[in-house]
């Protein structure tokens, strides 16, 4: 149980952090990543080891998950009058997102192993770990780059699109899940319950298309 605790005290401190700092990069997300990875690397713990100790945390990921549906019942009535923008944004955002990825992997001269991982980063991370298998990209290095993507999308996407001028609520959060499915969202969530709803829907959508994608590419 020592990594499930030190697991969520690092992420109390980046919640500290971020209600004292009020900056992008104070996201108790981050934080607690680089606390964790840090402290891995300094006592030399497996990964394998460590995602069996913090299983019982992990395990919490599927019921975060659902309660994501509750924004989503109760704006049900404005998200069902605009079903077509976020539909057809969720489904080019995700395109979008994909293209970009496998076109700088290769303009970057990446291995294939990350060529193949960067296909489902646009996917939140347990459909990334799911879908590996098929791509033939090792699970844990997509997973890993789902989990960056999620990162630095919620890092860069809120600033970069208020300075694009994107201040709809429903564009924010497509735009945000699209990219950075849980994480996003959760960042997307602070703005407001409707740029929440529209990134839980965002998040959701992308995943099945990139699903959708993985399996036309086979």
């Amino acid at each position: 149980m020592i990594w499930v605790a030190l697991t969520l005290l690092a992420f109390a401190l980046g919640v500290v952090a971020q209600l004292r700092v009020r900056h992008p990069l104070a996201n108790p997300t981050l934080i607690a990543t680089v606390v964790v990875a840090g402290m891995l690397l300094a006592s030399g713990t497996p990964y394998r080891v460590y995602g069996e100790e913090v299983r019982p945390v992990s395990f919490l990921l599927g019921p975060a998950v659902v309660a994501l549906a509750v924004p989503l019942y109760r704006l049900r009535a404005l998200l069902a009058r605009e079903w077509r923008a976020l539909a057809l944004g969720s489904v080019v955002g995700t395109l979008v997102g994909v293209g970009t990825d496998a076109g700088l992997a290769h303009l970057l001269g990446l291995s294939v192993e990350a060529q193949r991982s960067l296909t489902t980063a646009p996917a939140t991370s347990p459909v990334a770990l799911q879908l590996a298998p098929l791509t033939g990209a090792p699970p844990v290095l997509a997973a890993t780059l789902a989990v960056l993507s999620g990162l630095v999308g919620a890092l860069v996407l809120p600033t970069a699109l208020t300075r694009l001028g994107v201040r709809h609520p429903l564009a924010r959060g497509v735009a945000i899940g699209c990219v950075a499915h849980g994480v996003g969202t959760a960042r997307a969530r602070e703005e407001g319950e409707t740029t929440g709803a529209a990134s839980s829907i965002g998040m959701g959508l992308a995943a099945l298309v990139v699903t959708l994608v993985v399996a036309l590419m086979g």
